[in-house]
């Protein structure tokens, strides 16, 4: 069942972000990158404007930019509100305070925004999900998930994970997921059984830290790479 709109909460994050979280080098920005499930991130825009080449795939994209302005102009003060009901749980580093962060994730949007129209019609932007994706067999040299699979450990079992990585291993040669903690901050009950599903298909993986915190506590990333 396609979600609606309404049900989307849009958090996009920036592109130096994206760099940070996937430990993305100058060889990577060589690659076809897919992001898949970014939503309303500045990472395709950031990545185009530096000569990169990236498709983004996201249900949100069925909807037009106007729709999507509007719900994320909805979102943020319940965004802000929670963060300062939590905010233990965040690194605060980067950011002073909660009004800063729905600050920056804000300009990151709307450099989405700003990109999506022309994006979409380059073929940049296409509403597609997980566990099903309209790319050939090694498509992509890499394919970033961020804040998707893993974090939604309780809402996307473990055959769901399992399905989806398999379809992003086969279309791209190298996976990476962020994080590999649920939304309590702990690591996935998936994580392991997953890591030994792909050892039984000659997939190697490896967790990863990476100079990226957000929550605290929450720096590893899985990487994923086809034989």
């Amino acid at each position: 069942m396609a979600f609606e709109l309404d049900d989307i909460v849009p958090f996009g994050r920036s592109y130096d972000e994206y760099r940070a979280m996937f430990a993305l080098g100058d060889n990577d920005a060589e690659s076809a990158i897919l992001d898949c499930g970014g939503g309303p991130a500045a990472f395709n825009a950031g990545a185009t404007r530096r000569g990169g080449r990236v498709v983004s795939a996201d249900p949100l994209y069925r909807h037009p930019g106007a729709a999507i302005a509007r719900r994320i102009a909805e979102v943020l003060p319940e965004m802000e509100r929670q963060l300062a009901a939590n905010a233990t749980r965040f690194c605060w580093d980067r950011h002073p305070d909660p009004a800063s962060l729905v600050a920056a994730r804000d300009r990151a949007m709307q450099i989405f925004l700003a990109d999506f129209p022309d994006g979409r019609l380059a073929g940049r932007y296409l509403p597609a999900r997980l566990p099903h994706l309209p790319f050939a067999d090694h498509r992509f040299g890499v394919a970033l998930v961020s804040h998707l699979l893993f974090l939604y450990s309780r809402h996307l079992d473990r055959s769901f994970h399992l399905r989806a990585v398999a379809e992003l291993s086969r279309v791209a040669r190298e996976v990476r997921i962020f994080p590999v903690a649920d939304l309590d901050g702990r690591r996935s009950p998936h994580l392991d059984p997953l890591r030994r599903h792909l050892d039984g298909r000659g997939l190697a993986s490896e967790v990863v830290t990476v100079d990226y915190e957000s929550q605290v506590g929450v720096r590893e990333m899985l990487r994923i790479a086809s034989p």
